[in-house]
C-alpha cells in the first residue's frame, strides 16, 4: 500500500485548524490578535483608495484627461510635477489653466497620507514617518541618508498578517493593503521634502528604495509590481530609479516570486529566511508550513537565472534561537546545494528589539563567527546596519499600533516557549 509521506508543516496546520478563523473578516470594532502560528491572509478591511494619476500608466493618464473634455498633453503636465518636481499643489501647477486647476487636482492628486509624526535618530540621517491613510489605517516609512545614498524603506500594507513572532509589525495582524499610489506617494513625498532641504543634511533625492516597512510586499502583489514599473520607469511615467537600486522583499511567497520573476523588472529579491531547517522556520516565519525552505529556495533560484540579480538572503540573528554554528553552516549548505555560492548575499541582522519580547540579539562575538561561517564556504555575508532602533525605525520593529489582550499575550508566550524548544533540540 502506497502512502504519501507527511509535508513538514501539516501537523502545524491541523492545530491551526482547531484554532479561531482570524484569516477572514475582522469583527468590526475589534483588534486583530493572531493565534499562534496562524496566518491572516485575507486584510481586515477591503476599502479602496481613491483614483490617484500615479495608479495609472502615461497612456492611461491622457485617456483620463481627455475624458475631461481636455488636450492630452495635460497628463504629461501633470505627471512632471508629480514625478519630477514632486508637487501635487495648485499653486505650484502654474503652466495649467488657473480655471479648473481645483477640479484637476481633486480628480487626479486626492490627499493619501497625511503626517501624523515625524522621529529623528543619527543626528537626522534618520527620519520615521508615521502616515495617515484616507480611512485612518496607519502606516511608517523610514528614510536614512549614507553617504553614497538615501535609502527609503516603505510600506505596503497597513499592517502585517504573516505573524512572525519576532517583529513587531507580525503582531499587529493586516488591516488592509496599500493601493499603488498609496505606496508611491511615501516615494513623492520624501523626495518632496529632500529637494526642498526640509530634512537634516541638505537638499538630496531618494536613490535606493526597500520593501521592508510594513507588510509582506508579495502579499499585496498587484500593486506592488506596478509599484515596480512606476518606480523603474523613466519621468513624467514614473520616479526613473534603477531597477538595482529597488528592493522587494518576502518571508517565502513563493508563488509570488515566480510571479515577480515572470514581470521581467530585474529589481533585487531579499528573501526573509530566518532559519536554515523547517522545524524552527515553521515556528519563526509561519508561512513556512506552507511553503517550505527548498521551495522557497528553489523559486529564488529561478529568480537569480533568469534575471542575473543575485537574491539578498535576511537572517535575523536571535540570540541562542537562531545564531548557533551548526545553523551557519546548515545555511551555507543549503544555499550551495540550490546554486552554488555565487547567486546570493547573507545579510545578517543583529535582532532589533520588540517591546513585550525577551529575544535579543545575538553576541557581537557569535555574530562573527556565524558571518565566518558563510564566508569559510564561499559565500558572501555582510552584517546588516541597525539604524534607527532607538526610535522602533529598524527591520522588524514598525508597529503603528498592538494592542495585547491578556489572552494573546499568553498565546505569545507559549509560541515563544515552542520555538526556545525547537532551537535548542538541534543544538
Amino acid at each position: 500500500m502506497n502512502s504519501t509521506p507527511e509535508r513538514p508543516g501539516n501537523t502545524a496546520d491541523k492545530a491551526a485548524a482547531s484554532l479561531p478563523d482570524l484569516s477572514r473578516e475582522a469583527v468590526p470594532g475589534q483588534k486583530i490578535a493572531l493565534a499562534p502560528g496562524q496566518l491572516q491572509l485575507r486584510p481586515a478591511r477591503r476599502g479602496k483608495a481613491p483614483a490617484h494619476l500615479a495608479d495609472l500608466t502615461l497612456e492611461e493618464r491622457i485617456e483620463a484627461v481627455k475624458e475631461l473634455g481636455l488636450p492630452g498633453f495635460r497628463a504629461k503636465q501633470l505627471s512632471v510635477h508629480y514625478f519630477e518636481h514632486y508637487t501635487t499643489d495648485p499653486e505650484d501647477l502654474t503652466d495649467l489653466p488657473k480655471d479648473g486647476r481645483d477640479e484637476l487636482v481633486a480628480r487626479f492628486f486626492p490627499q493619501l497620507l497625511t503626517e501624523v509624526s515625524r522621529e529623528s535618530a543619527d543626528h537626522g540621517a534618520t527620519q520615521k514617518f508615521l502616515w495617515k491613510l484616507f480611512d485612518g489605517s496607519m502606516v511608517e516609512s523610514v528614510l536614512m541618508r549614507y553617504s553614497d545614498r538615501v535609502t527609503l524603506c516603505i510600506s505596503s500594507e497597513a499592517g502585517c498578517g504573516m505573524n512572525c513572532p519576532f517583529c513587531a509589525t507580525g503582531q499587529m495582524g493586516l488591516t488592509r493593503n496599500l493601493s499603488a499610489a498609496e505606496i508611491l506617494e511615501q516615494v513623492r513625498i520624501a523626495n518632496k521634502m529632500l529637494a526642498r532641504g526640509e530634512l537634516p543634511g541638505g537638499t538630496g533625492r531618494v536613490s535606493n528604495i526597500v520593501f521592508m516597512g510594513m507588510g509582506e510586499p508579495l502579499a499585496n502583489y498587484r500593486p506592488v509590481a506596478t509599484v515596480c514599473r512606476r518606480l523603474n520607469a523613466p519621468a513624467p511615467e514614473g520616479f526613473g530609479v534603477g531597477a538595482r537600486h529597488i528592493t522587494v522583499s518576502t518571508v517565502g511567497l513563493a508563488p509570488a516570486v515566480r510571479k515577480l520573476t515572470a514581470e521581467k523588472i530585474p529589481v533585487t529579491l531579499a528573501v526573509s529566511l530566518h532559519a536554515p531547517d523547517d522545524e524552527l522556520r515553521n515556528e519563526l516565519v509561519p508561512i513556512n508550513t506552507r511553503f517550505d525552505i527548498d521551495e522557497i529556495l528553489d523559486a529564488a533560484y529561478e529568480y537569480f537565472q533568469a534575471t542575473g540579480r543575485r537574491v539578498s538572503i535576511e537572517y535575523a540573528l536571535i540570540r541562542d534561537i537562531n545564531d548557533q554554528a551548526h545553523r551557519a553552516q546548515l545555511l551555507a549548505e543549503r544555499l550551495i546545494a540550490k546554486g552554488g555560492a555565487h547567486w546570493v548575499h547573507v545579510n545578517p541582522i543583529p535582532l532589533n528589539p520588540v517591546k513585550g519580547s525577551k529575544w535579543t540579539a545575538s553576541d557581537p562575538f557569535v555574530e562573527k563567527q556565524f558571518v565566518e561561517t558563510l564566508r569559510d564556504n564561499g559565500i558572501s555575508a555582510t552584517i546588516r546596519d541597525t539604524r534607527g532602533s532607538d526610535i522602533d525605525g529598524a527591520c522588524g520593529q514598525l508597529a503603528a499600533e498592538v494592542i495585547e489582550t491578556d489572552e494573546h499575550r499568553e498565546d505569545r508566550e507559549a509560541r515563544i516557549a515552542r520555538v526556545e524548544a525547537v532551537a535548542a533540540s538541534g543544538s
